[in-house]
């Protein structure tokens, strides 16, 4: 694998002097203490949390207990999915330590909402918080958008034939990267293959335990068990088959809710000149992500916040609960600054996506590479 991470790191104006900024932390401050609340998740929160995990649990025992190939394998998808939206609901906030106050809470949560999607959670946090956040969008530096050869996330890389095709096969592409992330990505990283070779995670013989015990528990879990249970009843090809097929549809879930919201007429940055980027942080979100909105709107409440991406980008550390009243403001104060805050339909999000993974599918002029 390729590593072409870059050493330099992105310099930002500095919000110190930004007049948005000042009121941005300042609005978000006051809502705080005018509602008398607090940051994190709350009752109302592990409410959402334990309802969803119940129902993982309830599809998981369900797909175990049936008789037929076609219920069995129905159920074991429908537990994936549910998987997906717990960990939506968890893993994004606790990463940011949003959920709780404790980090070991926050750490707990994130291992045990991700076995069923086989993620090593403490490599997914770094790539996120340290990795993306600070850097969407910027080559090199943000790990989510470099460089493959399966898709063209920005103008400055490399072009292959088969991205002229990539708006029609992308939903494959999704179907298969949490896979991808699990077992190439986290092994290249515990390999110490990737950037986050100089984080220097989980390290020793008890950070091996902690990597390899988790891989053992989700095969075991979503495959062993499986096949010990029903495999003798409907055969192991469709316990095989609804595992694969699981894995894919949770997958293309998870990334059909968040790939456009930095895809859909956003602007892409090369700072390996070492030149600064002549926008604040606070700025940058909004040139690079966008918020958006679910139909119906009572979806609004299953999507862990993932839907108010540009929300997120600027209060990472605040509870999805808070993220309708924070992208209010955040609206607010953007059109009194002339800052571009974008909240999409689902649909124009889509049309968005599809623009761009056509335009980044083009072969570039040999002038522009």
């Amino acid at each position: 694998m390729k590593n072409d991470f870059c050493e330099i790191r992105p310099a930002f104006l500095t919000s110190r002097h930004s007049p948005f900024a000042r009121e941005l932390r300042a609005a978000a401050e006051a809502y705080l203490k005018d509602h008398e609340d607090h940051r994190y998740g709350n009752a109302a929160t592990a409410f959402k949390v334990v309802t969803l995990a119940i129902l993982t649990c309830a599809l998981f025992a369900a797909s175990l207990n049936s008789t037929g190939e076609i219920s069995f394998m129905c159920l074991y998808i429908a537990f994936l999915a549910s998987a997906v939206l717990l960990s939506a609901n968890v893993s994004h906030d606790a990463s940011h330590g949003a959920l709780f106050r404790s980090r070991l809470l926050n750490a707990i949560a994130m291992r045990a909402v991700t076995v069923p999607l086989g993620v090593e959670p403490v490599y997914w946090q770094v790539r996120h918080v340290r990795y993306h956040h600070p850097n969407a969008n910027i080559e090199h530096h943000d790990l989510d958008t470099a460089a493959n050869r399966f898709l063209r996330q920005t103008p400055f890389q490399p072009w292959f034939p088969q991205f002229r095709f990539q708006q029609y096969y992308w939903p494959v592409v999704a179907g298969l990267s949490m896979p991808y992330i699990a077992w190439i990505y986290d092994w290249s990283d515990r390999l110490g293959l990737t950037p986050l070779a100089r984080d220097r995670l989980l390290p020793g013989p008890a950070g091996w335990l902690c990597f390899v015990g988790s891989k053992l528990a989700h095969l075991g879990l979503c495959l062993v068990v499986p096949l010990a249970v029903v495999g003798h009843g409907t055969g192991y090809g469709p316990v095989i088959a609804a595992y694969a097929l699981g894995q894919m549809v949770a997958s293309c879930l998870l990334l059909t809710l968040i790939l456009g919201t930095h895809w859909a007429d956003t602007e892409f940055y090369d700072v390996s000149d070492g030149a600064p980027l002549p926008h604040t942080r606070e700025e940058h979100a909004f040139l690079t992500c966008c918020d958006w909105v679910p139909r119906p709107r009572l979806l609004n409440g299953l999507l862990g916040g993932l839907n108010h991406h540009l929300t997120h980008h600027l209060f990472p550390y605040y509870n999805h609960r808070h993220y309708p009243a924070l992208a209010s403001i955040v609206e607010q104060l953007a059109l009194r600054h002339g800052l571009p805050y974008r909240c999409l339909h689902y649909r124009e999000l889509l049309r968005a996506q599809r623009r761009f993974l056509e335009s980044m599918g083009k072969r570039p002029n040999s002038s522009d590479v």
